[in-house]
């Protein structure tokens, strides 16, 4: 008798293409993940994408508030900052019940503001080391209080900032603000360089702006306390 060979099923050519597009994209998709998770703040500050809090369910929604990367040179490192770019809209915002003065800000929308450095720098009588920190704002009609805090994978929502969020927190310290003439549409921070290596964070909001200096160690101005992240 002849060898009857059983029949070999063979994908047809567009359906294996389909299936290896779905398997690639599965792929893509769970490594943009892990790298928007799961990145160091060292690597934030130089190649890495902004991180998502995706376990926040806000996260996986559509932003009406835009989530921006300012990216800059500082210290003869990088940094890079991750802030939400909420829009005025016809609002009072700075002022209003959406920011009001006196309470604490998340700096932006969605998650926290957050400061991505590689390299060490000092901000407000601080020496910070390399890594992630959120920075928080209180705002006011003449200051506002600046705060960083170590932890940086809560919600951004104040309600947010309890215990052992604020167990955290780092310093607090004001800064002038001016007001510009023109309203400021859209958030937005802009970086500054100096000639000192120094940086100047600008942030410019419907009437308000403030100067955040991020300075080298090469700057001299005492003993500064170095702070490192969690």
């Amino acid at each position: 008798m002849d060898d009857v060979r059983p029949a070999v099923y063979t994908l047809p050519p567009v359906r294996k293409l389909l299936l290896s597009t779905l398997g690639f994209a599965a792929l893509a998709g769970i490594a943009w993940l892990a790298l928007t998770s799961l990145a160091p703040g060292s690597s934030i500050a130089e190649w890495a994408p902004c991180p998502r809090n995706w376990g926040w369910v806000p996260a996986w929604r559509p932003r009406a508030s835009p989530l921006d990367a300012l990216p800059f040179e500082v210290a003869g490192g990088h940094g890079k900052l991750c802030y939400g770019r909420p829009s005025l809209r016809g609002r009072v915002m700075i002022g209003g019940k959406a920011v009001p003065f006196g309470e604490l800000w998340r700096t932006g929308a969605n998650e926290p503001t957050t400061l991505h450095l590689d390299t060490a720098v000092r901000i407000g009588g601080l020496v910070l080391s390399p890594g992630s920190y959120a920075l928080y704002t209180v705002p006011g009609p003449e200051k506002w209080e600046i705060v960083l805090n170590r932890s940086i994978r809560q919600w951004g929502l104040e309600s947010e900032y309890d215990d052992e969020v604020r167990s955290h927190e780092i310093t607090r310290f004001t800064l002038p603000v001016a007001t510009l003439p023109d309203p400021v549409e859209q958030l937005t921070f802009r970086a500054l360089p100096s000639a000192t290596g120094a940086v100047d964070l600008v942030f410019s909001w419907q009437h308000s702006e403030f100067r955040l200096t991020l300075e080298p160690l090469t700057v001299p101005s005492g003993d500064a306390p170095l702070v490192s992240p969690l």
